[in-house]
Order: C-alpha cells, then structure tokens, then sequence
C-alpha cells in the first residue's frame, strides 16, 4: 500500500490534477472551458494536462485543424481515478463539509439512488475500515520503499512474499 500510493501520488498528486479530472469527468473537454471552470492559469492548466497526458490519465482528441485545437477526455485510467475522487468528496462531505452542506450529490444512474460512496471488499462487497483490513507485503514489497516495516511486522519472510 505504501509504495503504491506513492506511485499513485507521482501520477495524481498536484493540487488541480484531481480538480482537472473532476471536471473532465463533468463533461468540460475544451481547454478555455476548463480554464475558465477552475480559475486556473493558462500556463499551469497547459502544463498540468501535458503530465496528465504523458501519465495516461487524459489523452488529447483534435476536433479542429486551423488553427490546431484539442478537446481532452479521460482514458480507462482516468475514469478509474473518478470513484476515488467521489471517496475522497464524500470524506470532504464529512469532515469539511462547506456552509449550507455539500455542493454535489450523487445518484446511481442504474438504480437511481442518491449515495454516498465507500471503498468495498471486491470480494464480499462489505465496506472496508482500518478495523476490518489487514495490510501484508506484496511481490514488490522488498523494492518498494515504505514497506520494510511492514514486511517486518508481518514476519513473513522476504521469500514468502
């Protein structure tokens, strides 16, 4: 878990980048659309979907030649990074929540319920909490920075893992 969130965070872990992915997601694809929706310069806008681009989170679709002009959509990795954006928003929702409650709601297009999102067992499907969650050293523990200590408490031994 520690390495990979550290990987996660090379990736994703500038302050706009979540707010970028947010509104792609939203359905803003053209460049001064999203410029305009967060405030953001245009330089940094510009840099920031360049790292998005390189790190396969966004890819650019020209939608015109003269002069050369692109709309930028989320990849297969970039909508997977969505559900963890609505995790993180309901958390906000929690503990930061605004003046006059949460800005957004979410509703299940399939069963049409408002919800609130949670990260669930893949296997059971029973929401997940620090109390319910063992962490134990994965095949790249032994490489991965910020996992010796788990590979020490877990006392499994290095060739185990």
């Amino acid at each position: 878990m520690h390495c990979s969130i550290g990987q996660s965070l090379e990736r994703v872990g500038e302050w706009w980048t979540p707010l970028i992915v947010r509104d792609l997601y939203l359905g803003l694809h053209r460049f001064d659309d999203i410029a305009e929706n967060l405030g953001i310069s245009r330089n940094l806008l510009t840099r920031r979907l360049e790292t998005l681009v390189a790190g396969g989170i966004v890819e650019r679709q020209a939608y015109q030649e003269r002069p050369p002009r692109y709309e930028y959509h989320l990849t297969e990795a970039g909508r997977e990074l969505v559900p963890v954006l609505m995790a993180l928003m309901a958390w906000g929702d929690k503990w930061a929540t605004p003046a006059g409650g949460p800005p957004v709601r979410l509703v299940h297009r399939e069963c049409g319920a408002e919800f609130t999102p949670q990260v669930c067992c893949s296997a059971c499907g029973k929401p997940v909490t620090t109390a319910n969650v063992t962490s134990l050293p994965g095949p790249g523990a032994a490489s991965g920075p910020g996992t010796r200590v788990l590979a020490r408490r877990s006392g499994i031994a290095p060739e185990e893992w």
